[in-house]
């Protein structure tokens, strides 16, 4: 889990936590006002703190769906209004549900999906069937070095011991101008 530090005087200008009650991401929209105020982030690689768990901890009242629409929003309000095309870095599961979470004007900013496995990208194509648009959206699904930038990325890191961050790394992209971690 990520944990970061601010001022005092920043926070009160950014504002206060909406204490909405259970089940509100009260850090996570704070820090995204945090940005949309001009904040930044500055990443460090070690350990600064310990969390404690426990069964009562609040953060067990929010539900995923709620922090993935956040999430989502926050994207499409943020991010891609820059790109006029993109590519969802994964075929799979979460890849597909972002293209599905999108506006249909954002839907249509998908050039592809890109994945290195052989049997998604043979099958060609994604066809989102749940769409009322007729004919229902068909996006290709190409290999990672066929796809153009920028990417929004759909996998989660550490997962493949070292084989996407090379396969990310050897195309020599920056990341915040040619791809977004969306894991």
């Amino acid at each position: 889990m990520p944990t970061w530090f601010c001022s005092r005087a920043w926070f009160s200008y950014v504002g206060t936590f909406d204490e909405g009650g259970q089940g509100v991401p009260e850090d996570l929209l704070f820090f995204y006002e945090h940005l949309r105020k001009g904040g930044g982030v500055v990443r460090v690689d070690q350990s600064l703190l310990l969390y404690r768990y426990h069964l009562h901890a609040a953060t067990h009242s929010i539900l995923e769906a709620t922090i993935w629409t956040h999430r989502v929003h926050f994207l499409e309000e943020r991010a891609l209004p820059r790109w006029a095309t993109f590519t969802i870095w994964n075929a799979g599961k979460q890849g597909r549900r972002l293209y599905r979470s999108l506006t249909a004007a954002n839907r249509r900013k998908v050039a592809a999906f890109c994945d290195v496995d052989e049997n998604k990208i043979q099958k060609g194509f994604y066809c989102h069937e749940d769409s009322e648009e007729r004919p229902k959206p068909r996006v290709p699904i190409l290999h990672f070095r066929e796809a153009q930038p920028p990417f929004v990325i759909c996998v989660k890191l550490d997962l493949t011991e070292g084989a996407f961050e090379d396969n990310l790394q050897s195309l020599h992209l920056q990341e915040g101008q040619d791809f977004l971690l969306f894991s």
